[in-house]
C-alpha cells in the first residue's frame, strides 16, 4: 500500500522523534511504501526556525521518501497561508492509497480535496496538534486565523476524512469548536515513543550517562526539557530544587532556552547538581531518559510528556484541563506548576514512594508505543 504523509501545515525536522517522523517510519516497517511531502520550514541544531534552500527530494534513513516543496509567490503571504509550488503535480505522481495529513490548517487542502474527488477510493486520515494553549492565543489567531481561515480549509477536507485525530483530548475539542468538524470523525490518538529508540541494554546506558555527567549511580535523577520558555516553568523547577537542597537529587535539562530565559544559565552553571545539555538529538534525549528516575514538566505540554510515559518514567506534570491522558493508572502526579512548595512536596512524595510510582509507570508505558499507535492511525 502507498501512504503519503502531508507535513504542509508547519515544520518537518529530519531525524527527529516527532509524530511526523515516527508514523512514517512504522508505516514502512508495516510493509508500506511511504512518501512525506513537507514544507521547507525546519529547525537547526540550535533549535531556531529556518528555511531550507529550495525544492529537494531524498530518502530518509528510516526508509521513506521525502519531498520538500517551496512556498508559492508571494512567499511572504503563502508562508502564512501555506500554498506550495507543484504540490498538485507531486500528489498526482505519488498515487497514494492512503493520505495522512499532519494537521488540516493549510491552504492547499483545496488541492487535496480536488485530488480525492478524482480518486474516491483513497482513504484519508488527519490529526491536529493545535489547542487553546499553543494556538489561538491572541485576537487574530483566536478570532480570525483559526475560526475563519483554517476552518474554511479544514472543511474542504472534512467530507473525505475517515478520522481526524486530536493528539490530546483538548486537541479533539479544538477540532470541534474551532473548525466545526463532525464529532463522529474526531478521535483521540496519543503521541508516544519510538519503541526502537529505547535502548535494549538500559542499565549500560544509564551507567554510561551518569558516569559522563559525574552523577553517582544511586542518586536520584529528574529529567526535564523541551523548548524552554517562560511557560515551561523551568525556573520554578530550579527554585524548587534549591528549596529541596538535597545533594543526592540531580536535574538533567535537554533543550534550548528562549532569549527571555537565558538568564537561568548563570544559576545552572553554579550548581553542580544541575546538568544542562542544551539541544540534544533524539538518541541523546532517549539516553538521558533511561538514565533518569523520573521526569518533571511543570509547564506547557511538549512531546517529551508522552515520550517519558512511554519509556516508563514516573512523572510530574502541570495540570491542564483535558491533558490528563498521561495519567493511565496513577503513574504520575499533577501540580499547578507555579507553586514551589507544592512542586517540592510532589517531588519528595514521588521519591519517598518511588517503588509504587515506578511499578505503575512500567505498566502505563505500553499505551504510548508507536508500534501500536501507527496501526490505529491508518485504521488497522
Amino acid at each position: 500500500m502507498k501512504i503519503v504523509h502531508l507535513c504542509l501545515s508547519a515544520f518537518f525536522i529530519d531525524n527527529y522523534s516527532y509524530q511526523e517522523n515516527i508514523l512514517p517510519k512504522y508505516h514502512v516497517k508495516m510493509g508500506h511504501v511511504v512518501t512525506v511531502i513537507a514544507s521547507l520550514f525546519t529547525y537547526n541544531k540550535e533549535g531556531k526556525g529556518c528555511m531550507l534552500e529550495g525544492y529537494t527530494e531524498y530518502d530518509d534513513r528510516n526508509g521513506y521518501h521525502v519531498v520538500r516543496l517551496p512556498y508559492k509567490n508571494p512567499v511572504k503571504m503563502n508562508h502564512i497561508l501555506r500554498h506550495y509550488v507543484n504540490f498538485e503535480k507531486i500528489l498526482e505522481r505519488e498515487t497514494p492509497d492512503v493520505i495522512f495529513s499532519h494537521n488540516v490548517s493549510f491552504g492547499d487542502t483545496t488541492i487535496v480535496a480536488a485530488y480525492l474527488k478524482k480518486h474516491p477510493n483513497v482513504k484519508v486520515y488527519a490529526d491536529n496538534h493545535g489547542d487553546f494553549i499553543n494556538s489561538a492565543k491572541n485576537f487574530i489567531s483566536k478570532q480570525i486565523l483559526h475560526p475563519i481561515i483554517w476552518r474554511h480549509y479544514a472543511k474542504k477536507l472534512e467530507p473525505f476524512l475517515t478520522k481526524c485525530y486530536g493528539v490530546t483530548p483538548m486537541r479533539c475539542r479544538f477540532l470541534k469548536e474551532m473548525y466545526h468538524l463532525k464529532p463522529e470523525i474526531i478521535e483521540f490518538l496519543p503521541m508516544g515513543v519510538d519503541d526502537e529508540s529505547i535502548p535494549e541494554d538500559r542499565e549500560a546506558v544509564r551507567t554510561s550517562i551518569r558516569e559522563e555527567l559525574n552523577i553517582p549511580q544511586n542518586d536520584i535523577v529528574i529529567l526535564t526539557g523541551g523548548k524552554i520558555d517562560k511557560l515551561k516553568n523551568t525556573h520554578v523547577l530550579l527554585d524548587t530544587l534549591k528549596q529541596i537542597n538535597n545533594d543526592k537529587v540531580h536535574l538533567i535539562i535537554c533543550g534550548t532556552f528562549t532569549p527571555e530565559m537565558e538568564y537561568l544559565k548563570e544559576s545552572i552553571d553554579s550548581n553542580s547538581k544541575i546538568h544542562y545539555l542544551g539541544w540534544c538529538n533524539a538518541e541523546r534525549v532517549m539516553n538521558c531518559m533511561v538514565a533518569s528516575d523520573m521526569a518533571c514538566f511543570p509547564g506547557t505540554h511538549s512531546t517529551l510528556w508522552e515520550q517519558s510515559v512511554g519509556v516508563g518514567l514516573p512523572a510530574i506534570f502541570k495540570r491542564w484541563n483535558e491533558m490528563e491522558h498521561v495519567d493511565v493508572n496513577d503513574n504520575c502526579i499533577f501540580v499547578s506548576g507555579d507553586d514551589v512548595n507544592e512542586l517540592s512536596s510532589s517531588i519528595s512524595k514521588m521519591i519517598n514512594n518511588y517503588k509504587y510510582y515506578n511499578s505503575k509507570a512500567l505498566v502505563a508505558s505500553k499505551q504510548f508505543l508507536y508500534s501500536e499507535i501507527s496501526k490505529k492511525a491508518i485504521g488497522q
